[in-house]
């Protein structure tokens, strides 16, 4: 993974750059451009070019690489001024190294043509959305069930409960939106309340590998957003806790029910009297398999039908392009809502093909790849995309690289470099 240069460190690099000339290679449309530093570099940064770049306009990032003592180091300049060879723009704020090796993403060339589809089914749905999410399957326990027998499914629930002398309430957020606070931090994490004893306090860790509980620290982040000050987060915590157990609830979980990346609704059990013995955690992971049963169960009574997405094609806007890798943007709309860390597409890249290969003149290649959004962040109208390629036929792999890069694909490229994920946007 690529590593960012501290302050000091990277000050000394931006002045080396200056007082050894270290050439500065940038790439694009598959040209190979040498720079250096014209001034020493301060607020600002200024290159010369070696020779004029065609198409480069200003407020157009630039991504730059060096080698200094056998290590490759990258950073970014967005252009301000350019004048004939002469480019200015702000200094860098990072310097990267640790890369491996000198693939950078480049400007993603104008001939060569790429298309996206989702993979999988995803929806556009009106409750409440979280980052993370699972697919659901049929817990082992209820594969009895037929999954459309909501109202079986629901009494089964119901008497196994009972059957601890809990109490419980189903709600889904379709009916009502997330209003008091348990059902607010459930709508904006998507993890489980669970206090065993209403006298003891939250969990300071989650020993799940997923992390499916509600901690103390995370209940704290949620005070502090509806305006608790720092000093009285205890205090809040506290009382928050007394209140329950004075209200006669001596053991408590509120368990979401999520359905890919939405919180649909809860389950909430709890015990109002003292003496019995308290919620457990295999108590909790059976209400966790009842949950993602009643999700299944409403997909299969078509509950969600009307919100899923289409895998029709779309074209996201490419800025640019590695060979592991591509970032793109799209605005904000039903799809992108879709579209989270972790989820797969299908890419179609079409790309003419050289004179000369045996190709009949102004023949099209048509590449197919699976790539993976390994980054998401986001400005007020637009969503951009970092991706990664995860299934590519070599012949597809070498053809790409040597279009985007304009160079012949070489044993020492075979291997996947490390850096290529920062190329892509990818750390």
């Amino acid at each position: 993974m690529a590593t960012p240069i501290k302050r000091i460190e990277k000050d000394f690099y931006l002045k080396l750059l200056y007082d050894e000339q270290i050439p500065i290679i940038f790439l694009r449309n598959r040209t190979e451009y040498v720079l250096r530093v014209e001034r020493p570099t301060e607020k600002d940064i200024s290159l010369q070019a070696d020779t004029l770049i065609p198409g480069l306009k200003p407020r157009r990032r630039m991504h730059l690489i060096f080698e200094y003592q056998a290590k490759v180091i990258a950073f970014t300049v967005e252009t301000e001024t350019i004048r004939d060879t002469h480019i200015t723009g702000k200094a860098p704020e990072f310097l990267y190294r640790d890369l491996n090796r000198s693939h950078s993403r480049v400007i993603n060339p104008p001939d060569l043509k790429i298309q996206f589809s989702l993979q999988g089914e995803r929806y556009a749905l009106s409750f409440p959305k979280v980052e993370d999410f699972e697919s659901v399957e049929i817990p082992e326990f209820t594969q009895g069930l037929n999954p459309p027998d909501l109202n079986g499914l629901v009494t089964k629930i119901g008497a196994w409960i009972k059957g601890f002398s809990g109490e419980y309430t189903l709600v889904f957020f379709k009916d009502k939106p997330p209003t008091i606070t348990e059902e607010r931090i459930l709508a904006e994490t998507g993890k489980t309340i669970f206090l065993p004893s209403t006298k003891a306090a939250l969990p300071r860790t989650d020993p799940n590998p997923k992390k499916k509980l509600v901690t103390e620290d995370i209940f704290k982040r949620y005070l502090e957003s509806i305006g608790v000050g720092a000093k009285y987060l205890d205090e809040a915590l506290a009382r928050y806790l007394r209140t329950k157990f004075e209200g006669g609830i001596f053991s408590d979980t509120w368990v979401p029910i999520l359905f890919h990346e939405y919180v649909i609704g809860y389950i909430h059990v709890w015990l109002n009297k003292e003496g019995l013995p308290p919620l457990t955690k295999e108590i909790l992971d059976t209400l966790c398999q009842f949950a993602r049963t009643l999700a299944h169960s409403l997909k299969t009574n078509g509950y969600f039908d009307a919100g899923m997405l289409t895998n029709k094609p779309f074209t996201g806007n490419v800025l640019d392009i590695s060979a592991s890798g591509l970032l793109f943007s799209y605005p904000s709309s039903d799809l992108t809502s879709a579209l989270l860390p972790d989820a797969e597409l299908s890419v179609t890249f079409n790309a003419p093909v050289k004179i000369g290969t045996g190709q009949p003149g102004g023949a099209i290649r048509t590449i197919q790849a699976a790539a993976q959004i390994v980054r998401r962040f986001t400005d007020r109208t637009t969503n951009y995309f970092g991706c990664q390629f995860l299934d590519i036929a070599p012949e597809d792999t070498r053809f790409l690289f040597e279009f985007i890069y304009g160079r012949p694909f070489t044993g020492d490229d075979a291997d996947t470099p490390a850096q290529a994920k920062f190329f892509t946007g990818h750390v």
